[in-house]
């Protein structure tokens, strides 16, 4: 065993110094154009010898496209957080270069089933999108991008010509730029001339959060779907402008793996998916299997990865009536790394990613007019199936919360879904939507499928194991009403189409007054007013006890978590705070009222107890090896994209040293804190701090005594005793992982966690095994499950039994502090809106509740 383990060793490390000339990666038989440079004449190494930065790769690709405009063109589709270009480039012939608008309409009428005209799809190019490490430490992707780009430029033969004559590739050498120039940054900086192998070395050892995730830490393969981000929306423009016929996706994976291409499992296909879109993709995986067969490369395909979530990159597409590809590479993480295949070279992984490059154009080729094909008859049958679906459409609106409602509309345009406004009530699914403030979906249109997933729920499943999460419907996720429509529903609907939608803008109601003004807390911008009120010294108290007063002569309740702006407490004259709400209200997209009268025609009076004072928040969050980064992400991403209230992050070594007395809230999400000193959050918490905990961060609270709670025990996977087979263990394990379900959980609306809520329901979405016990002080849980909570995904018994009556949230005193435990992760994946209000009020709002209320018992 050990000589062979030598012997592997020895041939990787040959591949690895071999792989400084192009020979080791290019096809043999194919002469190149020396018009064209090679990758190491713009980047200055050999591809392989140093991870790509992505300023290089930008300068490589430029570099070709000016060297050979008769094959490619190039655009720069947008630019990221860190304002690094987003490139694409149009690989083809010159003759279709020269009609390529041409070819777009044309290839865009398979999509359309309205469309009654001839489509020769016997002439007509496939489309190939080939895009590459959207996970910015899976780096051989984008290495592989330079040699796919010097082959489509450069390669010259019939083999060739009849190539591009026939597939326009769409090529993006870089999903993540920001991720990616982390990365390799981090590799460059750790690699010794003399390669060093040993997995413990530094070099394969990130410091958190590595270079996986882009600007804020999010994991932008999981956001083709809700496309909350700038990298996404720029790259869905292109997508939906071309539809391409297949896309392809290069990642990497653990060390010790070899190489995968889909199909995946055959049990986790999204049900959704048809059933030709996997027989295609296993005829695309015979090309792949093919050439790697050719340069002896192990691989495996139907087992691992699955085609569920329709928000990765790799199934996307499936939706679409295209065939997305996954590929995942061994990674050595480095330059060469000892594995248990031996010796993994950056070159080798380079070279496998280079090789389905090219298995993929000669598929896009040889498979063309059966993937012409299919698209048009996937849209056809999407007309079909609309046509005999009993749910002819939906209907979704919160009359409070313009903005939410306009996000979400935003987010089905990007998928060129088409949005109608409602202009008439309707009543329907016991719900009033509310002219002006509700939208209407038809379903009889092309998208079908993703308006299926946008909306439906689903509680059946082929299988008990996910590669990611169960369950997305977005609505429940925005928090906003919505019900289905029936065909005499939908007609009954009076409705006007919609391209855009803009926020109206806050207004001034009452005009201007020289005693108090007032807004509500349930549009989603109100947080991010109030913060800027109170960051300019502004007196602001919120409402905890409801009242009624005249507003430009008519009665208006001011219901929980209403904030009062009185004239009397401020520095600045009436004139100048009516100028500031003006602006203020305008932007945020928050009307605010005039109030000329302290006595309430009901409830309170404005000089009420119940109108309690607030103070400016200042918010850090702990960070650093052990914490979730991806969850630590949707915090920063959120406050600072969202509500212009970035928090202050901190890791053990500082949060140890420093003062914590600048912090009124201290954030941990899911993770492991042992590094950090927590006598001294301890002592904070005493002393009046307001602690919010989330996920798997309240089982390290509680283990280490900073709150008192009981959890839920669950019950064993398996009966005792009971004799199983062997290979059925890891899958049992699996099952009782909660990959992610949508729950609904029961809220106190007069709690100060819950303002600005109107629905006693609010959908979270759970993703771990944290069963907090309901408290027995029956104030201290203002969020609690009740007997049958799930509401969309899959939840094993044992997970739903603990579940079932637990507690979503806990507030406890701890001195003169609270520490607030929300068992889910409300931020979830920067889509998750119906759940931010619950985390904002825990920053501005938690340290206001009574103590009483949160006392634990002992």
């Amino acid at each position: 065993m050990r000589r062979f383990f030598v012997l592997i060793s020895s041939m990787l490390l040959g591949l690895g110094a071999g792989a400084q000339e192009l020979s080791y990666y290019l096809p043999s038989n194919v002469t190149y154009d020396p018009a064209v440079p090679t990758p190491e004449q713009v980047i200055g190494h050999h591809v392989g010898e140093w991870h790509v930065t992505h300023d290089r790769l930008v300068s490589y690709m430029r570099a070709i496209a000016a060297a050979a405009p008769s094959r490619v063109t190039i655009q720069e589709t947008g630019r990221t957080y860190e304002s690094r270009p987003q490139l694409l480039l149009i690989f083809t012939s010159q003759a279709n270069h020269s009609r390529l608008e041409n070819i777009r309409q044309e290839h865009l009428k398979l999509s359309d089933p309205a469309y009654g005209g001839p489509v020769d799809t016997d002439k007509m190019p496939t489309v190939l999108w080939q895009g590459f490490s959207i996970h910015g430490n899976e780096p051989s992707g984008a290495n592989a991008a330079l040699l796919g780009a010097y082959y489509l430029a450069a390669a010259q033969g019939p083999s060739v010509d009849s190539l591009l004559n026939e597939v326009v590739v769409l090529f993006d050498p870089s999903f993540n730029p920001d991720g990616l120039n982390r990365f390799a940054t981090w590799a460059n900086m750790h690699k010794s001339q003399h390669l060093v192998t040993d997995p413990a070395s530094r070099e394969f050892n990130e410091v958190w959060p590595g270079g996986r995730y882009n600007h804020y830490w999010f994991d932008l393969n999981r956001d083709w779907l809700p496309a909350q981000h700038l990298e996404s929306r720029n790259r869905l423009k292109v997508y939906q402008q071309w539809r391409p016929n297949i896309l392809t996706d290069h990642h990497e994976m653990g060390s010790d793996a070899t190489f995968f291409f889909q199909p995946g499992e055959p049990s986790r296909v999204n049900p959704l998916t048809p059933v030709k879109n996997q027989q295609l993709t296993q005829a695309v995986a015979d090309y792949h299997a093919a050439y790697l067969n050719k340069i002896g490369s192990l691989y495996y395909t139907k087992e691992g990865y699955d085609d569920f979530y329709y928000g990765k990159g790799s199934t996307y597409p499936d939706a679409q009536g295209c065939i997305g590809i996954l590929f995942e590479q061994a990674s050595s993480r480095g330059h060469a790394q000892e594995t248990s295949n031996g010796v993994l070279s950056f070159p080798f992984t380079i070279r496998n990613q280079f090789t389905t490059v090219l298995s993929t154009l000669a598929a896009a080729k040889g498979l063309r007019k059966e993937l012409l094909n299919y698209q048009r008859d996937f849209y056809r049958q999407m007309a079909k199936d609309a046509a005999a679906s009993p749910v002819k459409g939906w209907v979704f609106g919160d009359p409070d919360d313009e903005s939410r409602n306009h996000i979400f509309v935003e987010m089905l345009q990007r998928h060129e879904i088409k949005v109608k406004r409602l202009t008439a009530p309707l009543a329907v699914g016991g719900q009033n939507f509310e002219a002006g403030k509700a939208f209407v979906v038809p379903v009889n249109q092309p998208q079908y499928k993703l308006i299926q997933t946008f909306f439906e729920k689903t509680l059946e499943y082929r299988d008990s194991i996910f590669y990611d999460i169960t369950a997305w419907t977005m609505p429940l996720a925005m928090g906003l009403p919505y019900s289905s429509l029936n065909a005499a529903q939908l007609g009954a609907a009076r409705t006007e189409v919609i391209n855009t939608v803009a926020n109206s803008g806050g207004k001034m109601i009452g005009g201007s007054s020289s005693y108090a003004y007032a807004f509500e807390w349930a549009p989603l911008y109100a947080p991010r007013m109030l913060n800027k009120l109170l960051q300019e010294g502004i007196a602001a108290k919120v409402v905890s006890n409801p009242f009624v007063t005249n507003v430009n002569g008519q009665p208006k309740k001011f219901g929980y978590g209403t904030i009062l702006i009185p004239l009397q407490l401020q520095k600045e004259d009436a004139g100048a705070m009516y100028e500031k709400l003006k602006a203020l209200a305008a932007s945020n997209n928050v009307d605010v009222y005039a109030i000329s009268t302290g006595m309430s025609v009901e409830g309170s009076d404005i000089g009420s107890r119940y109108m309690l004072p607030l103070t400016k928040p200042s918010v850090a969050m702990l960070v650093g090896a052990g914490v979730s980064a991806l969850d630590a992400g949707e915090v920063w991403h959120l406050l600072d994209q969202r509500f212009e209230m970035p928090p202050s992050m901190l890791e053990a070594a500082v949060f140890n040293r420093v003062s914590l007395n600048r912090y009124s809230t201290i954030v941990m999400v899911s993770g492991n804190y042992d590094a950090f000193n927590k006598e001294k959050l301890r002592a904070w918490v005493q002393a009046g701090g307001n602690l919010v905990l989330m996920e798997d961060a309240i089982s390290w609270a509680q283990q280490n005594g900073l709150v008192k709670l009981a959890m839920k025990k669950l019950k064993p996977a398996v009966d005792s005793g009971k004799a199983l087979p062997y290979v059925s263990l890891p899958y049992i394990e699996r099952a009782q992982q909660l990959s992610g379900a949508i729950v609904g959980a029961r809220m106190d609306l007069t709690h100060p966690l819950c303002y600005g809520y109107s629905q006693p329901t609010i959908s979270l979405f759970k993703q771990n095994r944290v069963f907090m016990e309901k408290p027995a002080n029956p104030f201290a849980a203002p969020v609690g499950y009740g007997i049958q909570p799930l509401q969309s995904g899959y939840v094993t018994s044992q997970n739903l039994d603990g579940l079932k009556e637990s507690a979503a949230v806990v507030v406890q005193a701890v001195g003169a502090g609270r520490v607030i435990s929300i068992a889910e992760n409300p931020n979830f994946r920067a889509y998750w809106l119906g759940g931010a209000k619950l985390f904002l009020n825990s920053i501005f709002f938690g340290r206001l509740i009574d103590a009483g209320s949160a006392r634990a018992e002992e």
